[in-house]
């Protein structure tokens, strides 16, 4: 039964069920994941063979699906508890690259799609998938539609796995338009308007740089900038993560981040 409200409610405050953290390379993004306590690191391009860490090794479309499996069913052992506390994808380019046979399949499957990407076998004469067709290269960039939905799904079927799914990614720069100037954007670097709808869906982006011995993740919005965060004690903050000293041995606090 709804109930029209008399009064406002407080502000409430809760840890992000979608991360996306970003940032250059050896800004410090291995090192902060491999620190967290009960993380599965989904590593998709071995990142992590200098660092102790929970990990599976993932390099397809159809092995993140078993790993999904895998981590529904120890969920169904447990009686609904979380196996992990975190699960980590990394990183999302990688991810962009293993969609594409998905994309390719949501394609075929309709009625414009349906014998697109296929080859004939010389010796048997049949019409077999081409591993090689791409989405990407369709007419007005029609297949980015597909590309989108790929990710979209491998992304959302590890959200109700965990309290917090995190998204690793690289930085490029994009140029944007404002006021009719062109002017440069730091973007996650995936294709075309992917980075944008992915951080659309998040609930914190934060952008990891190293400043002296210091790693920050920074989640201060504003003009030209992705970096932004819905929940309280992350929004326009700028966070010291780790800290290093002159041995280079570092020290991880997350404390901040996830309350």
């Amino acid at each position: 039964m709804i109930v029209l409200p008399t009064e406002r409610k407080k502000a409430e405050n809760y840890n992000p069920s979608l991360m996306v953290l970003f940032g250059k390379p050896k800004s410090g993004k291995s090192t902060l994941m491999a620190a967290l306590d009960s993380n599965l690191i989904i590593d998709l391009e071995n990142g992590y063979r200098a660092l102790s860490v929970m990990d599976i090794q993932v390099r397809s479309a159809e092995e993140l699906f078993q790993a999904k499996a895998l981590i529904e069913a120890q969920m169904q052992k447990n009686q609904g508890v979380f196996p992990y506390r975190f699960i980590t994808i990394d990183n999302a380019t990688r991810l962009e690259e293993m969609s594409l046979p998905y994309a390719a399949h949501l394609y075929r499957n309709t009625a414009m799609g349906q014998g697109w990407g296929k080859v004939k076998d010389p010796k048997t004469g049949k019409f077999e998938i081409d591993p090689k067709a791409d989405v990407r290269l369709l007419p007005n960039g029609a297949g980015y539609l597909y590309l989108r939905q790929a990710i979209r799904k491998m992304i959302d079927m590890f959200k109700p796995l965990c309290e917090t799914l995190i998204l690793v990614a690289h930085v490029k720069d994009k140029q944007i338009k404002k006021d009719g100037e062109e002017m440069s954007e730091m973007s996650v670097d995936l294709a075309g308007k992917l980075g944008d709808i992915i951080c659309g869906e998040a609930d914190a982006i934060g952008y990891i740089y190293r400043e002296k011995n210091n790693t920050i993740i920074s989640f201060e919005g504003g003009d030209n900038t992705i970096r932004e965060a819905r929940p309280l004690h992350l929004r326009g903050k700028k966070i010291v993560v780790a800290t290093s000293d002159e041995d280079n041995n570092i020290k991880v606090d997350m404390s901040k981040i996830f309350v």
